[in-house]
């Protein structure tokens, strides 16, 4: 149980802070952060979660994270599910938080939830597709690869956060970067029609980048001979 608790709080802590950097201080906000700073929270808000609860659990946070883990053969198979389940249950207890806090603005919250979408006026859903594909795929492989046996290193956390930052510079832009399932899930059940519309890409691509960079791991790539 204390497992599943740690991945609750975990992705609490991740989604919390990246999605508050969008919705208080990100584009929208008295001092904007523009996408470097949205990025680096939530970069930021991962280490603190890596560092805090990785330990106890491992600190997966991403349900694609914990189905790479899973297909590389580092976890059971009963656990998966309920990483699953304490993920999604952090990210929204996150965007309640956050609704929460907002709902006290003085004029009323206008803005959204830092909901994952694309603009089908400038990006096709193919494209977006690819992103968080390719994306999960990169962020996954580089967890798997530096939590190897023969490669684990007391800054994992730190390269993990800062791959997840520079993947957000990239695909801010384009999908507001979610690789990952739990993360699109609590803010779009704040954010209306068009987030929960579109959710289904946040939820299949990063599953099938996550689930192919686990059978990469499978091979033992990151093992030495």
């Amino acid at each position: 149980m204390k497992t599943y608790l740690a991945e609750v709080l975990g992705t609490f802590l991740l989604v919390f802070i990246g999605t508050a950097s969008v919705v208080t201080g990100g584009f929208g906000g008295a001092l904007p952060l523009g996408q470097e700073g949205i990025g680096l929270a939530f970069g930021i808000g991962l280490i603190a979660a890596a560092y805090a609860i990785g330990p106890i659990s491992g600190a997966h946070l991403n349900p694609a994270v914990t189905l790479g883990v899973f297909l590389a053969g580092r976890m059971q198979a009963k656990d998966v599910i309920p990483y699953w389940i304490a993920q999604i249950i952090g990210a929204i207890i996150a965007s309640l938080a956050l609704w929460i806090i907002v709902s006290g603005q003085v004029g009323g919250h206008t803005g959204g939830f830092g909901a994952n979408g694309w603009d089908a006026t400038k990006w096709g859903v193919s494209s977006a597709f690819l992103w968080e594909l390719i994306g999960t795929f990169t962020f996954v492989t580089v967890i798997l690869g530096v939590t190897s046996g023969s490669h684990t290193t007391a800054f994992a956390g730190l390269v993990i956060g800062l791959t997840l930052a520079g993947l957000h510079f990239a695909i801010i832009p384009v999908t507001g970067t979610s690789l990952n399932p739990a993360r699109s899930i609590g803010p779009a059940l704040f954010s209306g029609s068009v987030a929960i519309g579109q959710l289904w890409l946040f939820i299949v691509a990063p599953l099938i980048g996550g689930a192919i960079a686990g059978v990469v791991a499978k091979t033992r790539i990151f093992e030495k001979d």
